[in-house]
């Protein structure tokens, strides 16, 4: 039995090195007695607002309920279409028909993962009215070209920033055909800044986790938010005066006190993270079948995910699981190719061949140099 242990991801040793921070934060919300909303929720609300450089941020339940409440705070109706990608979590897509929309699936790039914009155009239809581009991996999509197609055709854009907290546009998407000017306007943005809404996770695995769920909504529409507040507490603006159908979706005092905490640890947190992945790139450079990712700039690396070729994936992961190495798939079924949408899309051939090859590596800030050259180590042994 191998007497390696190095696990796909390791909270423990970031909460050891905040763990006065956390239960100091934990206490004070505690000893307050008032652990939904309140001026916890609203402090941290105003700190990551700050941050991202952004009007409002909204405090909700999880990811999903900050797509679902996104889409119908920006509009998004049954019989709506709304354009995204096949490569990403369930709830990208999920979100869409939740709210009674259609999903209509563009295929991906292969070297970002991110959804291809020179396919956007010819996908929309007169029942188009938003774009959801996903930020995968923590690398931004090619928002410059994004934008300029949602302007041409009147269309929404929501950013589904589950994976990339942090990330920043820094106009070097791949096959980006975009004008100077206009990605001059946004060069240096966070993600979830850049649509008209932005749509976090904070589950525990993510770049800025809570101890629990946790989601955040962005904008800079005052209307928008307006509606999203009232979305997240059963459609009210005021107590007992509901106007709407809304949700149950409120961030609890506890979790925001914990990612506030975080909050001023991100940045150290996402450059750790950037260094993991220069350091698997150049350990892994010139390995004859992988394709290791694309590095650009402001990519925050929530995941690393190599492509493993010649169909050797699947065996090279369980060798590495026998090694004692963590790995896993994300995502080994596209969304298209889910039995819930399952023959109702066009092929999305890169997506369908990505979903054969990804295999994501250990992946944590402090991972050790000795952690990443014994999982490069293994990974190249099995070629």
């Amino acid at each position: 039995m191998s007497q390696i242990n190095i696990p796909i991801l390791d909270l423990k040793s970031q909460y050891q090195a905040i763990k006065a921070e956390i239960q100091t934060a934990v206490n004070q919300v505690l000893d307050s007695g008032q652990f939904i909303l309140g001026p916890v929720v609203k402090a941290f609300e105003t700190d990551v607002a700050n941050y991202l450089g952004v009007k409002h941020a909204i405090g909700v339940n999880s990811g999903t309920d900050a797509l679902v409440i996104g889409l119908r705070a920006m509009g998004i109706v049954p019989g709506d279409e709304v354009i995204t990608t096949p490569f990403s979590f369930f709830a990208t897509a999920e979100s869409i028909s939740m709210v009674g929309a259609t999903p209509v699936f563009v295929d991906i790039q292969a070297d970002s993962f991110n959804i291809d914009p020179n396919l956007i155009e010819a996908a929309i239809t007169p029942k188009t009215k938003a774009i959801m581009p996903v930020h995968l991996y923590g690398n931004p999509a090619a928002m410059t070209q994004i934008l300029e197609i949602a302007a041409k055709h009147n269309l929404k854009v929501i950013e589904d920033c589950a994976q990339a907290f942090g990330a920043v546009y820094k106009g070097d998407c791949a096959g980006c055909g975009c004008g100077e000017a206009a990605r001059d306007r946004i060069l240096g943005s966070y993600v979830g800044t850049i649509g008209d809404v932005g749509a976090f996770s904070f589950f525990p695995t993510k770049n800025l986790g809570a101890y629990g769920d946790g989601g955040l909504i962005t904008t800079n529409d005052d209307q928008v938010a307006e509606t999203a507040r009232m979305l997240r507490v059963h459609g009210a603006k005021e107590r007992y005066n509901n106007l709407m159908l809304g949700y149950n979706s409120r961030l609890d005092a506890m979790q925001a006190a914990i990612l506030q905490v975080k909050l001023r640890h991100i940045d150290g947190w996402n450059h750790q993270r950037q260094q993991v992945a220069k350091t698997y790139s150049h350990l892994l450079a010139g390995a004859d079948g992988v394709i290791v990712p694309k590095f650009s700039e402001g990519h925050v690396f929530h995941q690393y995910t190599v492509r493993v070729l010649g169909g050797k994936r699947d065996q090279v992961k369980q060798a590495l699981a026998e090694a004692g190495i963590g790995a896993m798939i994300y995502y080994p079924i596209p969304q298209d190719k889910l039995p819930i949408y399952l023959g109702l899309h066009a092929e999305n051939p890169v997506s369908n061949q990505l979903g054969q090859e990804v295999l994501s590596l250990p992946m944590w800030p402090e991972l050790a140099s000795a952690q990443i050259e014994t999982v490069a180590t293994a990974l190249k042994s099995q070629l």
